[in-house]
């Protein structure tokens, strides 16, 4: 019978974390612009974002990671880059660290499910911007 009350009490204690989980980020996101599928997936303990393929035309030898701070990190390519890391949850959403490579910034992350929608918040320093990316098959 105790054993019963227990597994009762740890029902209850575990319902309450799993409706406060936020919603499902794994998947494949076509980029707000049209531009790109980014794959977000487990990496350790945390998920990660990386570019799966560019949908935009690019210059022969691909697209080149050219606007990088880093000089040395210039030279390798976008696609399989990755842009997202250290994406743990963080009330109804995932907070982590983010990259772009369109301008070379690093920025800390805020991303949110809803559906087959994915709104991203990046801020570096007092300056954020806003994107909504969609889930794709």
């Amino acid at each position: 019978m105790f054993h019963r009350i227990v597994l009762a009490l740890g029902a209850f204690i575990a319902v309450p974390s799993l409706a406060a989980a936020p919603s499902a980020l794994a998947g494949r996101w076509k980029t707000d612009d049209g531009k790109g599928i980014v794959v977000m997936s487990p990496c350790g303990a945390k998920m990660c974002g990386h570019i799966e393929r560019l949908l935009i035309k690019q210059p022969a030898g691909g697209q080149l990671d050219e606007r990088n701070p880093d000089k040395t990190k210039r030279g390798r390519q976008v696609t399989g880059l990755r842009i997202y890391w250290d994406l743990a949850p963080h009330g109804d959403g995932w907070k982590g660290q983010g990259y772009s490579p369109e301008d070379g910034r690093y920025y800390k992350a805020h991303l949110s499910v809803k559906g087959d929608r994915m709104t991203m918040k990046g801020c570096v320093a007092v300056f954020c911007r806003t994107v909504t990316w969609t889930r794709v098959g």
